[in-house]
């Protein structure tokens, strides 16, 4: 079986080429990455040299390329991660993220359906979406499968744009498809824009912990083995057409995560407990910041045994020890020097 996996060198993708390639020795794995900020190669330096894995640097927004590559290729799969992803830079280039996330989507799919004609037995495409296109809950209250759309984000809006599109070309064209809409996950190479590697990198450097508003806003955590491990059940097991919730059944307020992290963080450095809080520094609010957001994953328990594997107190000491043991990784990403990394082992091929 030959797998397209679109953004498999960032955060999430990284895990899921990684299980693919250790669980199914005879599937050919193609990983397409555009290698913009958040893509690094440095996350899959222990299987680059696996027989049965490729790597192509390509941009799924180029449609003549995309299709080009699936007339060669004859993919029998694809799962699609790559998306721009931090609500922050949705806010100042929406743009960028219209062509990425909804263009480079319809890319895909055109070429899925024109390469495989009609002809659909063992064929599947995976869309890999959020659960922020489900808008904002109050207090109480979960999302489920069928919850209405209502996005507030310009990134939240393109995602949710890519998700029709996806239902579109299976009512239309008889596409074979499943969607998931996953809520936040954390763990092991991920850039640190994001909350946790952020507050981690800042609190070892002794720098503030810039919190939005008054720290309350909630969110459901998932561990990213975890969510590699879902996505590999709902690629083999789930309904054509269907979508699953992934959800770690785990809601944290911001400013509880943070001061958790902080307590973790002092006692691996061996600092006085307490000491990192002090970082802690409340900043104004981003427009159209989602007050909670919480899954509901009983049909993807139900129907394809999916649970967490890991706590999140668990999860969040695995991911600090891996962040502090990983100073070489943390460096390159944050001066930039990870770029450098595929020019060293890929320009000359």
């Amino acid at each position: 079986m030959k797998i397209l996996i679109t953004g498999g060198a960032g955060f999430i993708g990284s895990h899921v080429v990684r299980g693919f390639l250790n669980n199914y020795p005879t599937y050919k794995i193609f990983n397409l990455d555009k290698l913009t900020y958040a893509g690094n190669l440095e996350n899959l330096k222990d299987i680059e040299s696996n027989v049965n894995y490729k790597f192509i640097l390509g941009d799924i927004v180029d449609g003549a390329f995309i299709n080009d590559l699936f007339t060669k290729h004859q993919f029998d799969g694809v799962i699609h991660l790559a998306a721009e992803s931090h609500v922050d830079r949705s806010i100042s280039n929406p743009l960028e993220f219209v062509f990425t996330n909804v263009i480079g989507t319809v890319n895909l799919l055109n070429a899925a359906k024109n390469i495989w004609n009609g002809n659909h037995e063992g064929k599947r495409f995976y869309h890999v979406s959020t659960d922020e296109v489900y808008g904002s809950l109050g207090t109480e209250g979960l999302f489920t499968e069928s919850t209405s759309y209502d996005p507030h984000s310009p990134y939240s809006a393109s995602k949710a744009s890519s998700d029709h599109f996806v239902r579109a070309y299976h009512d239309t064209y008889g596409l074979p498809v499943v969607i998931s809409n996953c809520s936040n996950n954390y763990g092991s190479f991920q850039f640190p824009e994001k909350l946790i590697p952020l507050c981690i990198h800042n609190i070892k450097n002794e720098k503030a912990l810039p919190v939005y508003g008054d720290g309350k806003y909630t969110r459901d955590w998932l561990w990213v083995a975890d969510h590699a491990r879902a996505i590999d059940l709902v690629f083999h097991q789930g309904k054509n057409g269907d979508t699953y919730n992934i959800g770690g059944f785990n809601e944290w307020q911001n400013i509880d995560l943070i001061k958790e992290l902080c307590r973790i963080m002092d006692q691996k450095l061996g600092r006085e407990i307490g000491s990192a809080e002090k970082l802690i520094t409340f900043v104004k609010d981003r427009p159209g910041h989602d007050l909670r957001y919480a899954i509901d994953a009983t049909k993807i328990n139900k129907e394809l045994g999916f649970m967490p594997s890991v706590k999140f107190e668990e999860g969040l000491e695995k991911t600090v020890e891996w962040y502090l043991a990983n100073d070489e990784w943390m460096n390159n990403v944050t001066s930039g020097n990870y770029k450098k990394y595929y020019e060293g082992q890929y320009s000359n091929r």
